[in-house]
């Protein structure tokens, strides 16, 4: 009798375990790729970006999403870039061989365009904040852009300094990156157009530190305004060595330098005389906006700097597509993802026939006390 009273208690824990053990089964683990520069001068850039996408995340695992039949739980394979297109290629490639569903990223225009080519054969969306036209017009149907173009941020800026402030001269330095030719060849287009006289260009690189002799030659022409194509890491010390050369020009620039970062490399000689643009509506002014900021502050202990709202909005994007198609299977959400209309952080996810936003807010910075301090959506 207590033989037979054991097996009852075996088979009834079996049958209350085997329900347990279904659901387990039935969870579906989704790799997300990242990819952005984690070391080297960038690094800011790339941990500001990794905020956003574990940001939406967490998020996402929360929810508890069903799709196709199973509950989803994302995890995200966090690649560095370093910045640079070899390391990116070989960054495509590790993430295409790990069986990532999506990539957020990369960040910068040289590293995704060659990247691009990667994912697209692969058959694996690609989510990119990279502004270079170059990205879009290659044709590829798994990249989408989820920010602004350099068309938006380059023309945009020469908008504003031409209406807004008045500038009548204007030098232009860009980092040889395809990033940062990309935003000062528009620039420059724009600004002539709009009654701007164009006094040079020079270039530098993205690993220089010391610009005195582009600087000293510029200081000569007294331009009233220096747009400056590429990044913080160079952008900060270019500011600093302004200043002790006695130039008082304006600085401008995109994206690349609309960061923290810039005050921190340049300490006082960051002043209200810096102005960026980036891609988005004033966050401050949304209320999503404003609960993202809150939230990142609080995760992370810092606030959110160029493009963690765009990483994150790009997981969401991609996540919503795939509840659409309720699949996590590239081929059959990026049909989806084509067809979305999503509303996000930065802005309305809507996409044209070349995946880029058919909306692209910008927004017009000026710094104050080292930060950028949103003026104006452009």
């Amino acid at each position: 009798m207590q033989i037979r009273n054991k097996s009852i208690v075996m088979i009834c824990a079996a049958i209350v375990v085997m329900p347990v053990l279904s659901l387990a089964q039935n969870v579906e683990t989704v790799k997300i790729g990242f990819s952005s520069p984690l070391t080297g001068p960038q690094a800011s850039a790339g941990i500001d970006n990794q905020g956003g996408l574990l940001m939406a995340i967490a998020q996402l695992n929360n929810q508890g999403l069903i799709i196709g039949g199973k509950k989803i739980k994302f995890e995200a394979l966090m690649e560095d870039d370093q910045g640079d297109p070899r390391a990116g290629v070989n960054v495509a490639q590790k993430l295409v061989d790990s069986g990532v569903k999506a990539v957020i990223g990369p960040y910068n225009s040289g590293v995704t365009i060659p990247a691009s080519r990667v994912y697209n054969s692969a058959n694996i969306v690609m989510a990119t904040v990279a502004s270079n036209p170059q990205v879009t017009l290659q044709g590829f149907h798994y990249v989408f852009r989820v920010g602004a173009g350099d068309s938006q941020l380059g023309s945009k800026m020469a908008l504003y300094a031409a209406r807004e402030l008045k500038i009548k001269t204007a030098s232009v330095i860009d980092d040889r990156t395809a990033y940062g030719q990309g935003l000062a060849v528009e620039f420059a287009k724009v600004a002539k157009a709009n009654g701007v006289r164009i006094l040079g260009n020079d270039y530098t690189n993205d690993k220089a530190s010391d610009f005195s002799a582009i600087l000293t030659s510029i200081k000569a022409k007294k331009p009233d305004a220096i747009f400056y194509g590429g990044y913080s890491a160079q952008g900060g010390p270019m500011v600093l060595q302004m200043k002790k050369l006695g130039l008082n020009s304006l600085f401008l620039g995109g994206d690349g330098i609309c960061a923290p970062e810039m005050g921190r490399l340049a300490g006082s000689a960051i002043t209200d005389q810096v102005y960026c643009i980036q891609g988005g509506a004033m966050l401050d002014k949304l209320d999503r906006g404003k609960t993202f900021a809150a939230d990142y502050q609080k995760r992370f202990n810092r606030p959110p700097e160029t493009y963690a709202a765009a990483f994150y909005d790009g997981m969401m994007v991609v996540a919503q597509a795939m509840k659409d198609a309720d699949s996590v299977e590239p081929q059959k959400y990026m049909p989806a993802l084509e067809k979305i209309n999503y509303k996000g952080v930065t802005g309305n996810f809507e996409f044209d026939s070349h995946h880029d936003l058919m909306q692209s807010p910008v927004t017009v910075f000026r710094f104050k006390n080292g930060m950028p301090e949103a003026l104006v959506s452009y």
